[in-house]
Parts: structure tokens; sequence; C-alpha cells
């Protein structure tokens, strides 16, 4: 025989039940963005800036170095946001235009650019530098924006986890390329973009390991 609970017992049990956790999106780019803030400050302590930054701003290429990243950074964080909702409709095509962008970029200085120069050009320097700082910089806001992210209740755990390391990925190379003096997109495009791709990657992972109920 089963036993009944009066309706305002039942009411009482679950106001006294605590609250499941929500999704907070404001805390969630807070966190992503002050995580990144704490590695990039740590990173311009330890290599600086470039010395000749304020007059290398003048140069449309030097700033497409930040630009194009940060136009990647921003659409991937809020769908990622929208990906940790039930249901919500995403519209992936803006992240195609900033790597688009990059892609004329790169053909344009392939084919103006000597033959002999263009790979040399395009290890470049610090390419190993250029991966390591930028997927070394993404790692704080990629675990931030998941552990926030696990409060929602994302029905796409991959995809979530993804958009994250996207977004940490190419905030973080927006924020190295102030520092790089390597201003040929047959470098940035290719390194910044390996980087990028590399926290993507482990975005995915944790996301494939964290995010999924």
């Amino acid at each position: 025989m089963s036993t009944r609970i009066p309706t305002d017992d039942l009411i009482a049990r679950l106001a006294a039940a605590p609250a499941p956790a929500r999704l907070a999106p404001g805390l969630t780019v807070g966190a992503m963005v002050l995580a990144l803030g704490l590695g990039m400050a740590l990173c311009w302590g330890l290599i600086g800036l470039r010395p000749d930054l304020a007059a290398a701003l003048r140069v449309p290429m030097v700033w497409a170095k930040s630009a194009l990243p940060l136009l990647l950074a921003v659409p991937a964080l809020w769908l990622a946001l929208r990906a940790a909702r039930p249901g919500a409709r995403l519209v992936l095509w803006p992240l195609a235009v900033p790597p688009i962008l990059a892609a004329g970029l790169f053909a344009d200085a392939l084919m103006t650019l000597p033959a002999p120069q263009v790979l040399p050009t395009l290890r470049g320097q610090t390419a190993l530098g250029c991966l390591t700082l930028v997927t070394a910089l993404s790692l704080a806001p990629i675990v931030a924006g998941v552990a926030l992210l696990s409060r929602g209740a994302s029905t796409r755990p991959v995809l979530s986890g993804a958009l994250i390391g996207l977004a940490s990925g190419a905030a973080g190379a927006a924020a190295y390329a102030l520092h790089c003096s390597e201003d040929s997109p047959l470098f940035f495009v290719t390194w910044y973009g390996a980087a990028i791709l590399i926290a993507t990657s482990l975005g995915a992972a944790a996301g494939a390991r964290f995010l999924r109920w």
C-alpha cells in the first residue's frame, strides 16, 4: 500500500531541496576573461610586448594579427554558451568568416613574395614558441569555461567543449600577437591557426569528458 504525501508537505520538501546549478553566461564569460587576462599578464611579464608595438600597430597587417583571432573568439564563445542550452539553435557560419579572411591574406602573401622566401617566411624564427605560448594561454580559459559550462545541460558536449577551446585559442592568439614581431600572413596564419586547432581539440576532449550528463 502506497503512502500519499500531503500536498503541503510535498511543496515544503521541494522548496527545501537545493536548487539545481544553473549556467550563468556572465559568470562563464567573466571567468574565462579573467583566466585569459591573468595568463596574458604572466606571458607579457615574462616575455614582454614587442618593443615597437605602438608604431607597428599603424600597419594594417599587424593589427590584423589580433583582430582576426578576436573576430573568431567572440562568436565562438557566444555559440558555446548557446550550445549549453538544450534545443538552442546554432548558426555556425560566422565562424568561417575570419578563416576565409585569413586565407585571403595568406594567398596574397604567397603570390607576392618571391619564391625563395616563401618557406623561410612560413617557418619564421619563433614557430615553436608561438605554438607553445598560444596553447598555454588557452589552457586556463578552457578549464574555466568547461567547468562553468558543466553547470548547464548541453546535449552537444563535444561541440560545446570545442567551441570553448576555439574561443580560448583564438583569444590566446590575439594576446600573443602583441608580442610577436613576425608579421607575414604566411607565418601567423599557419602557426596561430595550428595553435587554435590544438586548443579546439583540447576543448573538444574536455567537453567529451566533463560535459556529458
